[in-house]
């Protein structure tokens, strides 16, 4: 199973819960995920995050995430079909949107495409809540891969299910990076 992250998981984890200075060993969880092929993180969702020709990061997160070690492994290595992003724009969001309808729903429709793929194989991770009387632009994730019956999971659930504790190197006989 890969687990495809938005980038409002890494974002809402590292304001709320797994702070870098507060829980460093959920970084070093999840880029130990990454290295196994577990945990990815789709281009498009990275960009949202990491501005392509940014000259300076603005945070920590950002920081972190454009590391040549992390962006080599977090980073999904896969080319999105550009139909089936259009299909879960189309179908997902509704004909017709504007360009700052487009412009709102940011890469989200990347991040369903890249499921859709595989969706026995792949679930979606999202911080986003259902919310099923939202309409085009304003859809959430959940809602949009369940019309397309992909998996999603919030991220919780995801961190249950890959065990992360802070004591996750010693189930994996790891030792504590630098």
């Amino acid at each position: 199973m890969i687990y495809l992250l938005d980038s409002n998981v890494l974002i809402t984890a590292k304001n709320q819960y797994y702070g870098f200075d507060a829980v460093p060993e959920y970084w070093d969880w999840l880029l130990h995920q990454a290295e196994q092929g577990i945990v990815k993180l789709p281009l498009e969702m990275y960009e949202e995050i990491v501005p392509p020709n940014a000259k300076k990061h603005p945070d920590d997160l950002a920081q972190w995430l454009s590391t040549s070690e992390i962006k080599s492994a977090i980073v999904f290595d896969e080319q999105v079909d550009a139909a089936m992003v259009g299909e879960v724009l189309g179908i997902g969001y509704g004909t017709n949107l504007t360009d700052s309808d487009v412009v709102s729903i940011g890469g989200d429709p990347f991040l369903i495409a890249y499921a859709r793929v595989a969706p026995a194989e792949r679930t979606v991770i999202t911080a986003e809540v259902s919310a099923p009387k939202k309409q085009r632009q304003n859809r959430k994730v959940p809602d949009v891969c369940k019309s397309f019956g992909v998996t999603w999971h919030d991220p919780h659930r995801m961190n249950k299910e890959l065990e992360f504790s802070t004591n996750w190197k010693k189930a994996v006989g790891g030792k504590k990076r630098k």
